[in-house]
């Protein structure tokens, strides 16, 4: 059984901006995780996408398969994805759905596919609700994520990242059946988030567990308890890069729970065109950039290709 971990808990709405700063300093060199609170998304809109997310994933295979994940959008099935290169297991027991950028652009335009509203009216409304909320939440948190980093607060604006946010919404169901099988069952193997940020919403059903040192052998995991309305945050790999490793890109999974476990993930990344290179505070003679320069869009793309394959 796994140790419960006391994460930091930021206040999104405290006027001591210096002050949350330094504390997500402190929580992205320690751990690559905190609690996001008072961060402006009603918990009725919580509740109504977590509503919404169990009609969709309560429908006949055949039906979600019709919404199959194209252009990284879309319904993906149960065991499509391993997050673990090294797990010998037939895959990840949950299944998800995608939504991307809802703003129409030359290379994203209708690539978003929704349930039909005959049968899920409210669905998309909910959704793209919900998508604007936290993709706001995302900005402000970015503002102070640049103080931490002894930045101006609006860096990550005037570098391009959040001219067109590739932020991504994705859906997850993790089931409460558990096959008896030899290997161990994940219902999301080990894993470091691809990209900046992540800001997490779950329906209080326990699973999610940290590892604070990837690098161990033998690793040592740490539950992570639910908090009611509070976003789960963590750090991607595309931020430990910025921060030449200064800030931590987390191992985290989820572990079967005996019940059903619904989530909501929103992968809030820069505008693909957004050069990401080692931070000037984050870099010295005696500390140089461990990584060159990459555009974001193209890190990303690669990343995705070692999971999906394409």
């Amino acid at each position: 059984m796994a140790t419960a971990l006391k994460l930091p808990i930021i206040d999104l709405s405290s006027p001591d901006r210096l002050s949350s700063a330094a504390s997500i300093r402190q929580a992205c060199i320690e751990y690559g995780f905190f609690y996001l609170v008072n961060h402006g998304v009603k918990e009725e809109l919580l509740a109504k996408v977590l509503e919404e997310s169990k009609k969709f994933f309560s429908l006949p295979l055949e039906e979600k398969m019709k919404l199959a994940r194209k252009e990284h959008r879309g319904y993906t099935p149960l065991y499509a994805e391993i997050l673990d290169p090294s797990s010998n297991s037939k895959g990840d027991s949950k299944e998800s759905y995608y939504i991307g950028p809802l703003e129409d652009c030359s290379h994203q335009k209708n690539l978003n596919q929704w349930p039909p509203e005959d049968t899920m009216p409210s669905w998309k409304s909910t959704m793209e609700s919900y998508y604007r909320e936290v993709e706001s939440v995302g900005r402000k948190l970015l503002s102070l994520i640049a103080l931490s980093l002894n930045l101006e607060n609006d860096f990550f604006e005037k570098i391009g990242a959040l001219n067109k946010p590739s932020a991504f919404l994705r859906l997850l169901h993790y089931p409460d059946e558990v096959m008896i099988s030899k290997e161990e069952i994940y219902g999301a193997s080990a894993h470091s988030d691809y990209g900046m940020v992540t800001l997490l919403a779950t329906d209080g059903v326990p699973g999610l567990q940290v590892c604070r040192d990837k690098d161990k052998h033998q690793r040592c995991w740490e539950a992570v308890p639910h908090i009611n309305g509070a976003f789960i945050v963590n750090i991607g790999d595309m931020m430990e890069r910025w921060t030449n490793c200064l800030f931590r890109s987390t191992l985290h999974r989820v572990m079967p729970a005996g019940q059903e476990r619904f989530s909501m993930a929103f992968f809030f990344d820069p505008d693909e065109d957004c050069v990401v290179e080692c931070l000037k505070s984050c870099c010295s003679d005696s500390f140089p950039p461990r990584f060159p320069p990459i555009r974001s869009g193209e890190y990303l793309r690669e990343r995705l290709r070692l999971t999906y394959g394409s």
